[in-house]
């Protein structure tokens, strides 16, 4: 969980390449022991490479009308889902996420995540202020699309950090570009996204790169300060009206305050 020391393994030891689960904690070992069995011991000829976390639980749209219905929320049905909430992102608003299945581990990496605009540097302390009440000093994380990532941010051109695991810096010429997202060494907690392991979230980031030429969002976890990230929908929707979101999207639904 040291991402600061993550984001340094691979210049301080001999290692090209340094892989870091989503969950390195007790919780991870469920996970490590099937790895291990799959590709150690049953010596599969393909091995098994853990690409995402996204192993919890998941809700479909018709559980999430029904418990939208079933707490009198108002809510709107978009098609084009991504375009429409990039348009809110861009315009200041905070978001909370909540898409397919929940994360397993420690970062919420774009299933169950309170998204903001990284170009306003008073979206950190929005954020904080409308959410998170924590300590001013820690900074939000920025997602990135993966081919942009090495332009952004003192990467390889094909380095990836699927599970914010890693920090890094960032490259001079951005840090005014993405400030809500830069720490005071001019460093960030980086996450990369493709389009094979989260669509969803790809697409959303995409979009809101058509929308303003910056292929990043703040992303944080959705919850209150200690509370755990929200698993299901009633989850999703306590939390909504417990705090200063302006928009929750899950799954196609959009509801505003």
């Amino acid at each position: 969980m040291n991402s600061v020391f993550n984001g340094k393994a691979h210049k301080i030891t001999p290692f090209n390449k340094v892989w870091v689960s989503s969950c390195p904690a007790d919780d991870g070992l469920s996970i490590g022991a099937g790895l291990y069995l799959y590709n150690n011991i049953l010596k599969k000829k393909k091995r098994y490479e853990l690409k995402h976390n996204f192993f919890g639980p998941d809700y479909n749209s018709s559980k999430i009308k029904e418990d939208l219905i079933k707490y009198k929320v108002k809510f709107k049905y978009e098609k084009n889902i991504s375009q429409a909430v990039s348009r809110e992102l861009a315009n200041g608003k905070l978001v909370g996420w909540f898409q397919g299945s929940m994360e397993f581990g420690q970062r919420a990496l774009g299933n169950r995540s309170i998204l903001a605009d990284p170009r306003n540097k008073n979206s950190k302390t929005k954020v904080n202020q409308a959410v998170k009440y924590r300590e001013n000093f820690r900074p939000f994380a920025p997602a990135i699309i993966d081919k942009y990532a090495h332009q952004y941010f003192e990467l390889g051109k094909n380095e990836k950090i699927p599970f914010m695991e890693k920090v890094v810096k960032v490259k001079k010429g951005k840090i005014n570009i993405i400030p809500a997202v830069v720490h005071k060494d001019f460093s960030a907690r980086v996450q990369t996204v493709d389009n094979v392991t989260n669509k969803v979230f790809y697409n959303l980031i995409n979009e809101f790169y058509k929308e303003t030429g910056v292929p990043v969002l703040l992303n944080t976890s959705f919850n209150l300060n200690g509370e755990p990230i929200v698993c299901s929908p009633t989850d999703a929707i306590r939390t909504f009206y417990s705090c200063g979101l302006d928009i929750l999207v899950m799954d196609n639904f959009i509801v505003y305050k």
